[in-house]
């Protein structure tokens, strides 16, 4: 059978059903990872999670591929995938990356920013502010991020949206643990956050790209005390020494 025939002989709407299966595993994989529910270390189990969420076990593979793309997990030969573990040295240079890309965005979207994006940010404040008085850290984690997502997005820029999604991904962990082991540390990310919507809003371009920097550059110091006075990165290698060969 000839390349062609093997490519006109496939349904285009199995095609279509199975890359759509493929991410609705990988969104539920992820999710699971970003709110902590597995931790760095932990192993996916492709036939438990198969089983899980009632699909076969090439969407799941496929889903993992592409959580690795990600950076979310690694793959070992002749063991399995495990929920990768982001080093402070990693991170350094993802929060550096970041903050570039960030001030971009706030520079961009500062110059053409309309009433229904600032209503985005606004109301993901407020999801901010509520979820702070609740003391509930994943709510406000969960906020931190949308925030941030919903600002670099209305910039406009898609290339500058993928890069910094890629990256964001892989420091979700770090930013919940940086928040948890400080008592004021949301009341401070909080004053920041709003700081930048001000200028935004004021369409003061350099300022919201400062205000962008030095928050950034204090989630950095928030993660490095995490770190250090919390003890993140030795729970990480308890974690990883202790984890059971399957996710459940």
């Amino acid at each position: 059978m000839t390349e062609y025939m093997q490519t006109a002989s496939v349904d285009p709407i199995e095609v279509v059903r199975r890359h759509s299966l493929t991410a609705l595993v990988r969104d539920q994989i992820e999710r699971h990872i970003v709110e902590g529910e597995l931790a760095p270390g932990d192993k996916l189990n492709e036939a438990d999670w198969a089983a899980r969420l009632h699909v076969s076990r090439g969407p799941v593979r496929e889903a993992f591929r592409a959580l690795e793309q990600a950076g979310l997990v690694r793959t070992e030969k002749n063991r399995g995938v495990f929920v990768r573990t982001v080093s402070l040295a990693e991170a350094d240079e993802i929060y550096a990356v970041r903050a570039v890309l960030e001030e971009a965005a706030c520079r961009m979207l500062a110059a053409n920013i309309d009433a229904r994006q600032l209503a985005v940010l606004r109301d993901w404040l407020d999801a901010m502010r509520a979820a702070l008085d609740a003391r509930d850290h994943d709510a406000y984690a969960r906020a931190n991020v949308a925030f941030h997502d919903a600002l670099v997005a209305a910039a406009g820029n898609l290339k500058l949206y993928e890069t910094y999604r890629r990256l964001v991904s892989e420091l979700r962990l770090f930013r919940r643990a940086a928040l948890a082991v400080h008592a004021d540390a949301m009341e401070r990310s909080l004053a920041e956050h709003r700081a930048i919507l001000t200028a935004l809003a004021s369409r003061d371009a350099g300022r919201a790209a400062a205000l962008m920097h030095a928050h950034v550059n204090g989630g950095l110091q928030r993660a490095h005390a995490a770190c250090e006075e919390g003890g993140v990165v030795a729970r990480q290698l308890d974690t990883a020494r202790s984890a059971p060969t399957s996710d459940d």
